[in-house]
Parts: structure tokens; sequence; C-alpha cells
């Protein structure tokens, strides 16, 4: 299975991992159109958690929610790792963070969406009273 990436992928990880979900969604959506398996199916797993990110910061649980376990499931089968990307490690953040959106109340929205909108902050995760840390995407390390 060849595992080699469109260029534009890494500014996609660089998008994501820096809170710009909206532009990594257009950045990896411009490229997954193209694209053909086994690279379509990994780029749409981190498009769907990109948008799902999106969502959160936007209030939209429920999106959020749905978008993440999609998300999940696409990058499940590229575990443990696909184009010098540590998917077990992202799929793992994923989960751990779908549990805490499942569990989530309706007055701990606002919050978790101020958290994704600051991308980390700290006194907002003390705040929720939950674990949280928003998804990063890392390289495998070699």
């Amino acid at each position: 299975m060849s595992e080699a990436v469109a260029t534009e992928f890494w500014q996609g990880v660089e998008q994501f991992n820096q809170g710009e979900y909206y532009a990594c969604h257009d950045t990896l959506e411009a490229i997954w159109i193209e694209a053909s398996d086994p690279q379509k199916t990994f780029y749409q797993g981190i498009l769907q958690v990109a948008v799902a990110l999106y969502h959160l910061g936007n209030q939209n649980l429920r999106g959020a929610t749905i978008l993440l376990g999609e998300g999940i499931n696409r990058l499940r089968r590229y575990q443990p790792d696909f184009a010098e990307i540590d998917v077990a490690d992202l799929v793992n953040q994923c989960v751990n963070l779908l549990v805490v959106l499942q569990h989530a109340t309706p007055d701990q929205v606002p919050l978790l969406a101020a958290l994704v909108q600051s991308n980390h902050s700290a006194a907002d995760a003390d705040r929720l009273t939950l674990p949280l840390q928003l998804p990063v995407i890392a390289k495998v390390c070699s």
C-alpha cells in the first residue's frame, strides 16, 4: 500500500495543529477530491475530525460528536501509522475527546467551544471538570 501524500497534506496538518480547523478543512478537501484510496479515506478521516472541532468551536455539540465518531471510524483502519502520521495516537486522542463530548452537559458546551476557539486554554479546562485535550496530529517517532 502506497503511503505517499500530497504536499498540501502537511499544510493541512499544520493548520489542524494550530487550531485552524476551517482552513485545514479547505486545504484537505482540495486534495481529498482528487485523491484515490488509501489516501482518500485517510484525508477524509482527518477532515471529519477537523470539522468536528470546528463544530465544537461553534457550540454544535451534536455535529461535533457525530463527525468525530465518523472520523475515528475512518482513521482506525490506518493504525498504527500511515504516511508518517502516528494514527494510533491520533485515534486515541479523538476517542478521549469523544468520551468527554458524550458526557458533556449543556452548560459545559460554551466552555468546550471557548477551549477550541482559544486552542487549549488550561484555565477553561479547569472549569470544565472534565479531562480535555484537543487532538494533535503527530509524526511517527523514528
